[in-house]
């Protein structure tokens, strides 16, 4: 039987009972007032995850969170967004700075959804076994660039579009297209498309999944919408891209082509601040 996640969580009181109601038969939580405290429930116990709402990112909850990244780095820890103002965006500046690497907006329509995919265990670690790659090979990047490789790479199963993705980054999708121009980096439906087909192939590697089931998972809308799609990238049938192209195959191919190349680049580009990158 499969264990259910344990989150240690800082949040709002209007936040909880959201949370309680998302998590309900995916992970258990266990809520605490501060971040220290939190922290605390990480030593005394076995948790899998720790949340934070960005609400909650004031005082000493940065330093904390940047302390607790380098003790524990196979404990991801996740921001939560559930309103947009002033405060929320100076908080998200902050956290990037200490290494918190996963936000997520629940003011979009699929942030529940998404909130329990990068809780729960399987889909984080696909999730993870994409960015940590990534983020190895280019090393320190602005808080932005980290935002937008996050999200690409957790959100990337149900973002079928740049749209999507740039609606997701709260940036218009002609302004993140032509910042990624600008820059002379590889477009942002480049990078989706390779996330996606990441994901596919980690779906793949991890047991008896059906080709319709690894479509439905990746929202096409069929497993024959799923063979267009890679007789257009790849040139090849999902029987073939199942057989040939396993999930080291697929990243490996992924960091060649859209990272690597442009490393010097990535450590100064601003994919989501005005006027910049």
């Amino acid at each position: 039987m499969t264990q259910t996640p344990t989150i240690a969580a800082v949040l709002d009181p209007h936040e909880r009972q959201r949370v309680d109601a998302a998590g309900n038969g995916y992970f258990d939580l266990v809520h605490r007032e501060s971040v220290r405290d939190a922290i605390r429930v990480v030593r005394e116990r076995p948790v899998d995850a720790v949340l934070v709402s960005v609400r909650r990112c004031a005082g000493e909850a940065p330093a904390l969170l940047e302390q607790f990244a380098r003790a524990f780095p196979a404990i991801p820890t996740v921001a939560l967004l559930s309103s947009h103002d002033a405060g929320a965006s100076e908080a998200l500046l902050r956290l990037g700075a200490t290494g918190v690497r996963r936000v997520v907006d629940t003011t979009d329509p699929a942030g529940w959804r998404r909130l329990r995919d990068v809780l729960t265990v399987p889909s984080a670690d696909r999730g993870r076994a994409i960015l940590t790659p990534i983020l190895t090979t280019i090393g320190p990047l602005p808080a932005g660039s980290l935002r937008f490789w996050d999200e690409l790479c957790q959100s990337a199963p149900e973002t079928t579009t740049v749209r999507q993705l740039a609606r997701r980054l709260q940036t218009t999708p002609s302004t993140f297209v032509s910042r990624f121009a600008r820059a002379g980096l590889p477009s942002p439906k480049d990078h989706l498309v390779a996330a996606r087909l990441c994901h596919a192939a980690k779906l793949f590697d991890e047991g008896d999944l059906t080709i319709g089931d690894v479509a439905y998972r990746l929202d096409y809308a069929s497993p024959q919408s799923f063979g267009r799609h890679l007789r257009v990238v790849l040139g090849i049938t999902p029987s073939e891209f199942r057989s040939r192209f396993p999930f080291c195959t697929v990243l490996d191919r992924f960091l060649e082509r859209l990272v690597k190349p442009h490393v010097a680049t990535w450590r100064r580009f601003h994919p989501l601040a005005p006027g910049r990158g």
